[in-house]
């Protein structure tokens, strides 16, 4: 499912697109500790999954409604690089959490680690750390972090983010050109400070992003998750300004993924056999015409396997245009439609303030059963506001509200119909 991305605590090396011949990022380094900050980022999110029709919540004591409200509180240390040719550096980060309302009979919205008792714990903390170093536009960090590949992606959907453990490089060398590789060998979950949540044997990820002009660029990335299954990701996207103030803008995102070793995380065929084999890919097409966006995008999944498969791999390993706040529209042989409206109201004078809504229809879901086709469908609607100055600059407020419907086929399928609504404040810092 889509997820919310966190700039404040985004730990890839940052390295601008400049050419050999311009001074490197790392001759332009003041020292370790005069180009180092420390940030705090607070978040609050409330959310509630209604399941409806008598859906049980089995999450939770099933009876069908969950509902909870947690703090996030994260502090990130990020030093500068040492002076010389090979710059030194180290990243700090803690993560902390604490259940301000929640129970064993409405536990289960993916913010809490579960206790004994079958609530949520009321607080957890995470401390990690990176060591990092940087040649010319060339940086590698070694320990916990956070990252943001399509074939590797941290989710941020809940109070607090996944953490990956792994060695990740990212080269900025050429204009235009970014290359990057890593290995993660641990990743843990949004509800748990266990170092390795998932059980991740090995993640190898290699990628590169080119921008060909100012207007349009490509990537290609690949992963092989030990065990589980290989991936290849490709992406174009093309924007074309039409007139002052109106632009259209093309997005294609694929996946071709395919079973790798024991194939852990296979679903079923349909056939009494399992598989990771798929085929995932979606195109989008956005119109902005001063504060007004209109967007339209297909979405195909196809191949073997139940459905798109992730996770392992990282809770924001899909970056397509129909996964969105609650579904994902990625069952065997679907099809999705799309269409999306934003409006920011700094147009008529209120900045800070924004608007969305979408509507997703997905069909011709083989659930596995001779004559059952599935059908999806979901309403978002969200509102956001940032505090523009002030001591609370930068304060933001966010509603999200999703209603999900399917038939009966893909209810038994992929899941039962729900309401999910979501509130979240986040309050970054930059205390230096």
């Amino acid at each position: 499912m889509q997820v919310m991305k966190w700039s404040t605590i985004a730990l890839a090396v940052a390295a601008g697109s400049t050419q050999m011949a311009f001074a490197s990022s790392q001759s332009e380094s003041n020292g370790f500790i005069e180009d180092s900050s420390f940030d705090i980022f607070n978040r609050v999110l409330y959310m509630n999954r209604d399941f409806r029709n008598g859906a049980s919540n089995t999450a939770g004591s099933g009876n069908g409604y969950r509902e909870e409200t947690g703090w996030g509180l994260r502090t990130l240390f990020e030093s500068g690089f040492t002076q010389g040719t090979i710059g030194v550096g180290f990243d700090a980060h803690t993560l902390s959490s604490l259940a301000l309302d929640s129970g064993r009979g409405r536990f289960g919205t993916g913010q809490f680690d579960q206790s004994s008792d079958g609530s949520a714990e009321k607080t957890q903390t995470e401390v990690g750390g990176a060591i990092k170093f940087r040649v010319s536009n060339t940086g590698l960090k070694y320990g916990s972090q956070f990252v943001g590949s399509p074939v590797f992606s941290t989710d941020d959907s809940r109070i607090l983010p996944e953490v990956a453990t792994g060695t990740y490089l990212v080269s900025n060398e050429i204009e235009g050109l970014e290359l990057s590789g890593g290995r993660f060998t641990a990743m843990s979950s949004q509800t748990s400070t266990d170092r390795d949540t998932f059980e991740l044997k090995a993640a190898n990820i290699y990628g590169a992003n080119y921008a060909f002009t100012d207007n349009l660029s490509a990537g290609l990335h690949y992963s092989d998750v030990e065990d589980y299954w290989k991936k290849t990701y490709l992406n174009v996207n093309w924007n074309l300004p039409i007139a002052e103030g109106q632009n259209l803008n093309f997005d294609v995102n694929g996946y071709h993924t395919k079973g790798d070793g024991q194939e852990l995380g296979a679903t079923d065929d349909g056939k009494g056999g399992l598989s990771t084999d798929n085929d995932l890919w979606s195109i989008a097409a956005a119109y902005g015409i001063g504060a007004h966006t209109f967007t339209v995008a297909y979405q195909r999944s196809t191949g073997d396997a139940s459905l798109y498969n992730y996770g392992v791999d990282g809770g924001g390993t899909i970056w397509v245009a129909n996964s969105v706040q609650y579904s994902d529209f990625v069952s065997r042989d679907e099809q999705s439609y799309q269409a999306r409206y934003d409006l920011n109201m700094a147009e008529y004078g209120v900045p800070g303030l924004s608007f969305m809504a979408r509507y997703i229809y997905g069909d011709n879901i083989d659930t596995g059963v001779a004559g059952e086709e599935g059908k999806e469908h979901e309403f978002d609607f969200e509102t956001k506001y940032v505090i523009q100055s002030g001591a609370a600059k930068d304060l933001s407020f966010r509603i999200r509200s999703a209603i999900y419907r399917a038939n009966d086929a893909q209810n038994d399928f992929y899941s039962a119909d729900v309401n999910d609504f979501r509130f979240i404040m986040d309050y970054p810092l930059d205390v230096m």
